[in-house]
């Protein structure tokens, strides 16, 4: 009797074995993404010539903005672009506490005045992209 219930015992742990799923195996850590490396844009003297602005009526849009100005007031908001533009400054924006600025490449940093980091048009928001597709 005593060998039955040893066995009946025996079964149904080992049955409780067969039921389970078996466990995945952790996946190992994924490493944090590097940063990008920071390119000073190139120094070029200003041009010659005399470049006489054309005004330009902000993009009509019947939705505010969806970011806050940057610092000091001095973006126009631009919704065609989905950007302030930085008034008094050539090919600057700003959103979402990030500057960027369009000199042959596409650069960004944290301050209008630099130190500017280079970034492809991945990094840059997708009215910005449009603006330069040509270049």
């Amino acid at each position: 009797m005593k060998a039955r219930i040893l066995a009946l015992g025996a079964l149904l742990a080992l049955g409780g074995c067969v039921v389970q799923p078996p466990q995945p195996e952790p996946q190992p850590p994924v490493p944090p993404p590097s940063r990008p490396e920071v390119i000073p844009p190139p120094v070029k003297a200003p041009p010659k010539t005399t470049i006489t602005p054309q005004p330009s009526a902000p993009a009509k849009s019947s939705h505010p903005p969806q970011f806050a100005p940057p610092p000091g007031g001095k973006g126009r908001w631009d919704a065609s672009l989905g950007v302030y533009v930085i008034q008094g400054a050539n090919e600057l924006y700003y959103r979402q506490r990030t500057y960027y600025h369009w000199n042959h490449g596409w650069f960004w940093s944290v301050s209008p005045q630099g130190p500017w980091t280079a970034t492809d048009s991945s990094g840059i928001p997708p009215g910005l992209t449009r603006r330069h597709a040509a270049d």
